[in-house]
């Protein structure tokens, strides 16, 4: 029996889900060739990487479930969360960390939402609209998620309005681990997706992407639903592991030109090859950058010791003078 083992350390989940559907998402796969010319593409040698390479990241830790008192016998679900987005600058003096941002927040739909203030820290009140009691949880933790979402846009904003480790302001690239969604305005910007639940492409174009070779991609093509955004796959450096090893999606705004798109996926193709991570150094290799690695490090360092603030927010619970009222 011959099989092989796929790099990606299995406590993560899975890098390519055993199953992986196909999409209900309408694609458009004729944006940079028509389908009967698809075929892997190799970096074109007139391509250069940027001079600087701007990576973003969060991460985001409920830190305790609350329930907020309405009235007697009366309460609100509620989570109290920490989150902290960050850039990595990497340009030709180095890498280096180019902001970081913490935050905390406590997340509910009670109306009289306040403040939480403990010896460790002040959660901020995010009040949400009432909804289903039955979807609460989902509804909190997806509050939590967006709210980390607009730290990583102003952060990113930030990194690029400083301009500290760049010559030529327009030379560089902004990769975000994730989606684009809701940045897609960010120039010269392409989101990076590690892992892979569902496929974007018919039967007959999907092969090529088990057929790419370290450093190739696929054409450039659309996914028209639920949201728009041009994308392609790329095959990072990796052992021979099984069709889809190493394999990432990059994908940009679908309001670009397609001459634009085509020119962000030709760069990002010879940009991020540049970071993949080795097998002996992460367990989630290739596709777990090293900026990005080195980053959610740093961004866990500053998150807080999560035990130290779940006995803070314990020792505020009763404690009426530890609650600012919202403001109005």
């Amino acid at each position: 029996m011959r099989f092989s083992v796929d790099p990606w350390d299995p406590s993560y989940g899975a890098s390519l889900d055993t199953e992986l559907g196909e999409s209900e998402a309408e694609t458009t796969v004729d944006v940079e060739c028509p389908p009967e010319r698809w075929r892997p593409l190799d970096p074109d040698p007139a391509v250069r990487a940027p001079a600087t390479v701007l990576f973003v990241d969060g991460i985001r830790r409920v830190d305790a479930q609350l329930w907020v008192e309405e009235r007697p016998g009366e309460a609100s679900p509620a989570l109290c969360g920490s989150w902290a987005a960050g850039v990595v600058c990497c340009c030709p003096d180095g890498a280096h960390l180019g902001g970081a941002d913490v935050r905390r927040g406590l997340f509910t739909s009670a109306p009289g939402a306040a403040d939480v203030v403990t010896a460790a820290g002040a959660y901020t009140a995010h009040r949400l609209e009432p909804g289903k009691a039955a979807g609460a949880g989902q509804r909190l933790s997806a509050a939590l998620q967006a709210a980390l979402r607009r730290t990583e846009l102003e952060v990113a904003l930030a990194a690029r309005e400083r301009r500290a480790c760049r010559t030529d302001a327009d030379d560089d690239l902004l990769v975000l681990d994730g989606s684009v969604q809701g940045r897609q305005h960010l120039p010269r910007t392409v989101g990076f997706t590690k892992t892979h639940s569902q496929t974007y492409l018919p039967a007959t174009l999907g092969g090529i992407v088990a057929r790419l070779d370290t450093g190739q991609r696929t054409p450039v093509f659309r996914i028209d639903g639920p949201w728009r955004r041009h994308t392609w796959y790329l095959r990072l450096p990796c052992a021979p592991a099984g069709p889809w090893a190493g394999v990432v999606r990059v994908e940009c705004s679908a309001d670009l030109p397609v001459a634009e798109a085509v020119a962000l996926a030709a760069r990002s193709q010879v940009t991020l090859v540049r970071y993949a991570s080795a097998e002996y150094k992460d367990s989630r290799a290739p596709q777990n950058l090293y900026p990005i690695a080195g980053l959610e490090r740093a961004l866990r360092r500053r998150l807080g010791e999560q035990a130290l603030l779940y006995r803070a927010l314990r020792r505020s619970a009763s404690d009426v003078t530890t609650v600012t009222p919202m403001p109005a």
